[in-house]
C-alpha cells in the first residue's frame, strides 16, 4: 500500500471527519521521483473541539509514528474544527522548499 493511502485510511479510521485532504508533498523537496517523504494533511473533524493544536497534532502523529521510522520525514498539519474551518476554507499554502529555490 502507498503511504499516501494509508495515511488516508488511518486518519478515517481515527477522526469523524467533515474533511480531509492528503497531499503528497514530495516533489517540492529534493531527492529521487516518486518518493512519499513529505505530505500535508488538512483534517476537519468535529473530534478536535475543545483540544489546542499541539493535542490535535499528537493525535494525528501518534497515527503514523511507525512511519516516521520508515522515511516519512514530514507532515504538514493543519487541523481544524468544522466552525474554524468555515470561517477559513482552506489551508495555507506550503512554502517552497530551500533546495528547489
Amino acid at each position: 500500500m502507498q503511504r499516501q493511502q494509508l495515511i488516508t485510511d488511518r486518519l478515517q479510521a481515527a477522526f469523524t471527519l467533515e474533511h480531509l485532504e492528503v497531499i503528497n508533498e514530495s516533489d517540492n523537496h529534493s531527492g529521487p521521483a516518486n518518493r512519499e517523504t513529505h505530505f500535508k494533511c488538512v483534517i476537519v473533524s468535529p473530534d478536535f473541539i475543545g483540544r489546542r493544536s499541539v493535542q490535535r497534532h499528537q493525535q494525528v502523529y501518534a497515527l503514523v509514528q511507525d512511519e516516521m521510522a520508515k522515511g516519512l520525514h514530514a507532515l504538514a498539519l493543519h487541523t481544524y474544527t468544522p466552525e474554524e474551518w468555515s470561517v477559513l476554507q482552506q489551508a495555507p499554502a506550503s512554502p517552497v522548499c530551500h533546495s528547489k529555490k
